[in-house]
């Protein structure tokens, strides 16, 4: 995990925000997102599993976040649960192009600015940012960087939200 209490991170967040839960061969990754989904209930939140349809089952999760090399599969996971919220990373225009094609219901784009994560890539900046969102046609999150001192550059980039990792640690 990315955080070291996504329970104290998630009874922080406000009603309507998401999780996307990603638990990296956590020992107890079902018990944790039982916790995190009965948080998630009494919140109003969002809960989606990372990657693993599978644990979204388990834990009662709302549905599932893809890895940009896994968006391809959301038409298959959509099959299987019609009801289920499917959103996919993207790191460039044509990956959030084959995401929407694939059926997912947002992106989360990044990185958006330096980022500490070890699979960031080079930033697309607020500008690049905006030009792929204008022609998303789906709603779009920006990750990477985003934090209280970069939020304000992104006014205008035409995002639906903000997501972040590193912000929520403290």
């Amino acid at each position: 995990m990315r955080v070291p209490d996504p329970e104290a991170v998630a009874e922080r967040l406000p009603a309507g925000a998401g999780i996307v839960y990603r638990p990296f061969e956590t020992p107890d990754a079902i018990e944790c997102g039982l916790r995190l989904a009965a948080i998630a209930r009494a919140r109003g939140l969002l809960l989606l599993a990372g990657a693993d349809p599978a644990l979204a089952e388990a834990i009662g999760a709302h549905g599932v976040h893809l890895p940009q090399r896994l968006a391809q599969s959301a038409p298959e996971i959509r099959l299987a649960h019609p009801a289920w919220r499917i959103t996919a990373a993207a790191h460039d225009a044509a990956a959030v192009g084959a995401a929407r094609r694939g059926g997912v219901e947002a992106v989360v784009v990044s990185p958006v600015f330096p980022s500490n994560s070890p699979s960031a890539g080079k930033p697309l900046g607020a500008a690049g940012l905006a030009a792929i969102a204008a022609d998303a046609a789906l709603p779009v999150y920006a990750l990477g960087g985003v934090n209280a001192k970069t939020a304000d550059a992104l006014v205008g980039a035409g995002v639906y939200g903000l997501a972040g990792i590193e912000g929520f640690g403290a």
